[in-house]
């Protein structure tokens, strides 16, 4: 079973940085996309970044500019630089993976890392 872990959350002042990792594990297999979520408490999931192996980067739009997503196949983990974080980035971040296994793709969700950003 494959399986995400997310680390890198922290408390951060506004205008500071963070960088998040998440690392698959847990059997051969192939990435096929990584990418990030958050939420807020009182607030629905939203889309934060993504990244198709072999492509570029997606972003929210309120987050161009400030974050950046990057795969590193080799170790399966994908990072979300995140640079003047602003108090309302403030949630708990997830990490989503597309995995494929024999060509057969599934998905799978880490259990979230909280980034909180003073003001």
């Amino acid at each position: 079973q494959v399986q995400l872990v997310e680390s890198g959350g922290d408390l951060v002042q506004a205008g500071g940085s963070l960088r998040l990792s998440c690392a698959a594990s847990g059997g051969i297999f192939s990435i096929n996309a990584m990418g990030w979520y958050r939420q807020a408490p009182g607030k629905q999931r939203e889309l934060v970044a993504v990244m198709t192996s072999g492509g570029s980067g997606k972003y929210a739009d309120s987050v161009k500019g400030r974050f950046t997503i990057s795969i590193d196949i080799a170790k399966k983990t994908v990072y979300l630089q995140m640079n003047s974080l602003k108090p309302e980035d403030t949630a708990v971040y997830y990490c989503n993976a597309e995995v494929r296994r024999f060509g057969v793709p599934s998905g799978y969700w880490g259990q979230g890392t909280q980034v909180t950003v003073s003001s």
